[in-house]
């Protein structure tokens, strides 16, 4: 009888009729013809591209051009164009000017005008927020640059805060985060490329990079991979990051993210790749190495000692984030011996009434911290950090109260959650605290032999990552000529050499 139920379902499934797929073979043929010279039949054929009159903010408008004795139509986006230098800078000399000329472009008074001559580059332009203008008998349009998409301004990083240095940050306007970049790197050598990906949404990226120094091997293969995805749409550099990395399922992030311009310029000034794109108020850095994850703007901007000083703490913390847990369930689980009698006895008594194993209780409160950090991120700012205060001290308070964990552990795990906060990085982060979880796991199960294991299973791992061809643990392994900024760095005046790995054109800064 189930296999009868079995068999009707199944029957009556592959009777559902599929939606077909409505190709837009035709709207494809259209897009790639010359501009017509008929008036007429290029309103038609727009109308019919922009839906309109369904499409609301999309404007034609028809009117006479005087002085050529001819018909014209411009069309343009509203919502996306500026009305009011479309009015007062085309429109207007266009229809009170009587006197004969040869050129329209002589009769406006606007610089950034370029010309046209297929159906796709007008429909692309108008797309940005330019206004086409159409002539009768012409066989091509005038693009005019009115664009004015709503931005937000530039205001002071939000992820990357540092005390001392520049405050700015990159916006979602990719031209406004170009121009901070120049701003900084007054070269004319300094390239911006722009690069199209996406099939249906025709987004742009921009490859930023120094062209007497970026590696041209490196450089194509980054155009490569990008004109090499065929998808429908990517909004955003996160997406894009996900498309383009070498390993999709890899712990650990290969490209490096940033939202500081200062920071973006000076890896552009040793040779990486910067990748830019509306939308995004942020870029992408290429290649990136395991170092430049632990990385910060403030090291160089601090004195030699103090900013060692901050690296010397920031690597303690990812110790204690990584190890803390696991080395107190290894202690307490397989390896008591290690520790002072009278400590043996005081975690002893702490853990006499709780009835879990310690590796099930560091877990627990692992979870449970983790699920108070990520409420206090996704509530309101003004009640996250209370949200946060509250909750650790009620669930500790009440889980000790409870005996249901030790006070020891609270205070491990507490220990461990704060210290993660030091990685800069986002992807590192969560790289960081999902291995904790993994070493916690190896600790309970085998004690320190398993932690040494997993830790060199860890080693090999990420000596067999790649990010761009570049070796992930350069320049330690394998060795490359460089400045040597991993675990700490130098002197200003002895970081003299660009990343060796790099392989950049000018390897010597000075």
């Amino acid at each position: 009888m189930l296999l009868n139920i079995i068999k009707k379902i199944y029957s009556s499934n592959k009777k559902i009729p599929r939606f077909p797929e409505k190709s837009n073979k035709k709207e494809i043929e259209i897009k790639s013809q010359k501009i017509y010279t008929n008036l007429e039949q290029t309103i038609s054929t727009f109308k019919e591209l922009y839906s309109f009159p369904i499409n609301n903010d999309v404007n034609f408008r028809t009117f006479d051009i005087r002085s050529l004795n001819k018909k014209a139509a411009i069309i343009l986006i509203d919502t996306i164009a500026d009305m009011k230098i479309v009015n007062e800078f085309v429109l207007e000399p266009l229809l009170n000017n009587s006197n004969p000329t040869g050129k329209v472009e002589e009769l406006l008074s606007i610089q950034a005008i370029s010309k046209v001559s297929i159906i796709q580059h007008a429909v692309d332009e108008i797309n940005k927020g330019s206004a086409v203008l159409f002539i009768d008998s012409f066989d091509y349009a005038l693009s005019i640059s009115v664009s004015n998409i709503h931005n937000r301004g530039v205001t002071s990083s939000e992820n990357e805060i540092v005390l001392k240095g520049p405050k700015e940050a990159f916006t979602e306007e990719s031209s406004i985060n170009l121009s901070l970049i120049r701003r900084r790197i007054k070269n004319e050598n300094l390239v911006a490329e722009s690069v199209p990906i996406s099939l249906r949404t025709h987004n742009v990226l921009y490859l930023v990079y120094i062209k007497d120094l970026a590696n041209e091997q490196l450089l194509n293969n980054i155009k490569n991979r990008v004109k090499a995805l065929k998808v429908d749409s990517i909004q955003n550099l996160p997406l894009l990051e996900q498309h383009i990395e070498e390993r999709k399922l890899s712990l650990f992030p290969t490209i490096l993210y940033t939202e500081r311009p200062d920071r973006a310029s000076s890896y552009v000034e040793d040779g990486y790749i910067v990748i830019l794109m509306d939308n995004s108020p942020d870029c992408l850095i290429l290649p990136a190495t395991f170092w430049s994850f632990f990385h910060i703007s403030e090291d160089h901007y601090l004195r030699f000692i103090y900013g060692n000083f901050t690296r010397a703490l920031r690597m303690l913390a990812i110790f204690i984030t990584l190890f803390t847990s696991a080395i107190y369930v290894g202690i307490t689980t397989f390896h008591s011996e290690m520790i002072p009698p009278d400590l043996l006895l005081a975690i002893s008594a702490t853990r006499e009434k709780v009835p879990l194993p310690a590796t099930i209780e560091v877990l627990l409160m692992e979870l449970a911290f983790g699920l108070i950090r990520e409420g206090g991120l996704r509530v309101p700012s003004s009640i996250g950090p209370t949200i946060g205060i509250v909750g650790a001290l009620i669930l500790g308070q009440a889980a000790v109260q409870a005996n249901l964990v030790s006070p020891i552990v609270v205070i491990v795990v507490a220990l461990g959650g704060v210290c993660s906060f030091l990685v800069p990085d986002i992807s590192m982060n969560f790289a960081i605290r999902l291995s904790r979880y993994c070493f916690i796991i190896a600790s309970g199960l085998f004690g320190f032999f398993g932690m040494t294991v997993f830790f060199t299973m860890g080693l090999f791992y990420m000596v067999s990552l790649k990010s761009f061809g570049v070796p992930y643990l350069s320049p330690m392994t394998p060795k490359y000529t460089s400045s040597k900024d991993t675990l700490f760095r130098r002197l200003l005046k002895n970081e003299i050499f660009r990343p060796g790995y790099l392989k950049p054109k000018d390897m010597k800064k000075n």
